[in-house]
């Protein structure tokens, strides 16, 4: 896993970040969603997974789990495509690229997922709205923070039940980084999400 991250940040799919920083990061993911959970999902999407953090890592620690790998650009999805395959994990990674508001509405994909992480995919508004309908109820969001937020700013309880979220817990892995976990406490309502772009343009909150 660590190549093929090397490879990443080479082409430029991965923040300035040193990649061991980055590696890290995303295993701070795992902690906080097995801490939560009480141990591992079954299923599992990365939102935006760029050059394939944390989603890679993700593969990695947890070899049992159904993992998709989403993005919606091609040059990044392509060389996360060839590089699953040559890890030889494609049986139970995925490679999905498209609008995050449109496979919230593909039947197999909705409510199909026990685990949702995003990093630097978009504001809070957009992230809980293109996250939520992914989600099977129990399910929960994992969202890595800023420094120094105001959680209840950015993720108001009542902007968040909308779709069916709830504020979780905050955990910090290592005193550097930070996660925002979100519960799935009831279905999302069939109009979410709004049509390709609404998202950022009206966000939730």
């Amino acid at each position: 896993m660590g190549p093929i991250l090397e490879r990443s940040a080479q082409l430029g799919f991965l923040g300035g970040m040193p990649v061991t920083e980055q590696i890290d990061h995303a295993r701070g993911f795992c902690e906080a969603a097995e801490g939560h959970r009480g141990g591992p999902p079954d299923s599992a999407m990365d939102l935006g997974t760029g050059g394939g953090i944390p989603g890679l890592v993700l593969a990695a620690v947890w070899p049992e789990v159904e993992l998709t790998l989403f993005d919606a650009n091609q040059r990044r999805t392509d060389f996360l495509f060839e590089e699953v395959e040559a890890w030889g994990v494609a049986g139970r990674v995925k490679v999905l690229r498209g609008r995050a508001e449109e496979i919230g509405r593909v039947p197999e994909l909705r409510e199909a997922f026990d685990l949702i992480t995003a990093r630097s995919f978009g504001s809070p508004g957009v992230t809980a709205e293109c996250a939520a309908p992914l989600l099977k109820i129990g399910g929960i969001v994992v969202v890595s923070e800023p420094p120094e937020v105001n959680p209840p700013e950015r993720w108001p309880v009542e902007g968040l039940a909308t779709v069916g979220l709830a504020p979780g817990s905050i955990y910090r892995h290592r005193d550097r980084f930070g996660y925002q976990i979100l519960e799935k406490r009831t279905e999302t309502p069939d109009k979410f999400p709004r049509r390709t772009g609404i998202p950022t343009k009206r966000p939730l909150f």
